[in-house]
């Protein structure tokens, strides 16, 4: 499939929800509001297309770019690659795509973790706290959790929203994870009150920090 296809293919697609969500969440003009799932199929008939990917990510279309993290190859980006590519992001969802399908694949995402984290661009900020959460989950061998914390005391309350939420989520893992930090990481989201009052749906966890940490450590202990 062509370039032009797929995006013939993707105005088919519109759905008139997903296009006013997407503007709700600050997208412009340049997307059709295509359903996630009708996004992820299309791209498990594509399967892999490097070269294809990076024609849809250049397009500039939200829908085309959604796709595009999902049969693009993360290692054949070069690191100045994906910092162009991650600046010129506009829209939460496209975030958090490119962080879970691209990002945390490509061998450079440490060295990027720790450019992005100081970037006054709110999307590599967003995404460089996005990488810093992981590693606090998966290998927080070698962070520097004190400093961290203070960081995230000092500059969550006038970070961006789109970096507050990855800030916060990174805040969250280390009270989960690292229990020597519990405390302080629990006294911190309570000082800040930083989505305490967020709404959230039944059974699903409240991302204000310190209830987050209460109930992910009780599921822990409930699963030992």
């Amino acid at each position: 499939m062509t370039v032009e296809e797929i995006l013939a293919l993707l105005k088919s697609m519109s759905n008139e929800k997903m296009l006013a969500l997407n503007k709700k969440n600050g997208a412009g003009e340049n997307q059709f509001g295509v359903k996630l799932g009708d996004i992820r199929n299309l791209a498990n008939k594509i399967k892999t297309n490097h070269d294809l990917g990076v024609l849809l990510w250049k397009t500039k279309n939200i829908d085309a770019r959604l796709l595009a993290t999902l049969v693009i190859k993360p290692a054949a980006l070069s690191a100045t690659a994906l910092d162009e590519m991650v600046k010129s992001i506009d829209l939460p969802q496209l975030a958090d795509w490119f962080n879970a399908y691209i990002l945390k694949e490509h061998p450079a995402k440490d060295a990027l973790r720790e450019k992005w984290t100081v970037s006054k661009n709110v999307w590599a900020a967003r995404a460089g706290w996005s990488l810093t959460a992981g590693r606090i989950a998966r290998d927080p061998k070698g962070l520097d959790i004190d400093n961290m914390l203070t960081r995230l005391e000092n500059d969550m309350p006038k970070a961006a929203p789109e970096v507050q939420w990855t800030m916060n989520t990174a805040l969250a893992q280390i009270g989960i994870n690292q229990p020597q930090y519990r405390h302080r990481a629990i006294q911190i989201g309570e000082n800040l009150g930083i989505y305490r009052d967020y709404p959230v749906s039944k059974g699903c966890t409240s991302p204000y920090a310190p209830v987050w940490i209460d109930e992910m450590v009780k599921r822990q202990k409930t699963s030992k």
